[in-house]
């Protein structure tokens, strides 16, 4: 399918494959305040593995001090049930995380960067330079050791404190991954200021200057345009999408950034517009409704609350007399 006919079946999937990949067990988990306890993100791996996700993100081998949230990565990765064809994986900031996660089992290491200096600085305490020649450390050890990688770009569709990004900066990060053999890139919208217009340029570009990398797209919904961004990057191509259950998820440095695009919802919305996703829409609204006990509050996400579209409700107890009424008259 060329760009052309993507763009023009974008309201009409009629079956073509859309890869959803859950990163709200670590994106989501570690903005909360309360640990959620181990037996319990097992638990909800194992269920979200049922569902027919094509990856989860699993948790992030970072300090216990800095994210206490997710300080029992290893043991989870390790007690989880694995379910063929879906794709294990966690982000890794350096070689040691890389090193704790490769022998844990991880099926894929997730980098991450900025292509904003000042978000680089603000997030990870390093300038862009500095990330990049750590990180290629990292993909040396994994490749060494089999894993694959992924490597994903913040920040790609605007940064909050330095606003527009340009598009040949961004391009020039992608490439120097590509050019240390990495398969996969990750474009991420980290606060929400991405727009249609602007993700799907992009995403066209991107494409056809990389033919061979996985391009994943990662939005989030501070502005209300998640699902818009979503079906404009289908419309330019893209097949590969991160998403949080329950649209939990959020930046510590973008005040009022929310989660990330709602993974039910977009399987939701994708299902009725005949896009196949391979998802269990109704196994993945059981898991999201288990998020508010385990996390002590509301979820962002509306689908597990609502319904989904057909899901009817019961006529009032007193339909009947207000039909006897409404006849006689």
């Amino acid at each position: 399918m060329n760009e052309d006919q993507a763009a023009g079946n974008v309201w009409h999937g009629a079956g073509r494959r859309i890869h959803m990949q859950e990163v709200g067990t670590r994106d989501g988990l570690q903005m909360e305040q309360a640990f959620v306890p181990t037996e319990d993100k097992i638990a909800l791996v194992d269920a979200l593995s049922e569902t027919g996700l094509a990856k989860i993100e699993v948790t992030a081998f970072v300090s216990p001090a800095a994210i206490p949230a997710l300080r029992d990565a290893e043991i989870v990765l390790r007690e989880i049930t694995r379910r063929p064809g879906v794709v294990y994986a966690a982000l890794v900031p350096n070689v040691r995380g890389a090193e704790r996660a490769i022998e844990a089992r991880t099926d894929e290491l997730n980098l991450v960067m900025s292509v904003s200096e000042t978000h680089n600085l603000a997030n990870l305490r390093m300038t862009r330079a500095q990330s990049f020649a750590s990180l290629a450390q990292v993909v040396a050890t994994a490749q060494a050791a089999g894993v694959a990688v992924n490597v994903s770009l913040s920040c790609v569709f605007g940064c909050p404190m330095e606003g527009d990004v340009l598009q040949g900066d961004v391009f020039a990060w992608v490439q120097r991954f590509a050019d240390l053999g990495v398969g996969g890139i990750t474009l991420c919208d980290t606060t929400g200021m991405a727009h249609p217009a602007q993700v799907a340029t992009l995403v066209a570009a991107a494409r056809a200057r990389w033919p061979g990398l996985a391009f994943t797209l990662h939005f989030h919904n501070t502005r209300g345009m998640g699902l818009a961004n979503v079906l404009a990057a289908i419309g330019a191509g893209a097949d590969r999408f991160d998403a949080s259950l329950g649209g939990l998820g959020g930046c510590p440095y973008a005040p009022g950034a929310s989660g990330n695009v709602c993974s039910e919802e977009v399987v939701h919305a994708l299902e009725l517009m005949g896009y196949d996703t391979g998802v269990d829409l109704a196994a993945l609204l059981a898991a999201a409704r288990r998020l508010p006990a385990l996390i002590g509050h509301d979820i962002p996400g509306q689908l597990a609350k609502a319904g989904r579209r057909l899901d009817l409700h019961p006529v009032p107890a007193d339909f009947e007399a207000i039909r006897e009424r409404a006849l006689a008259r």
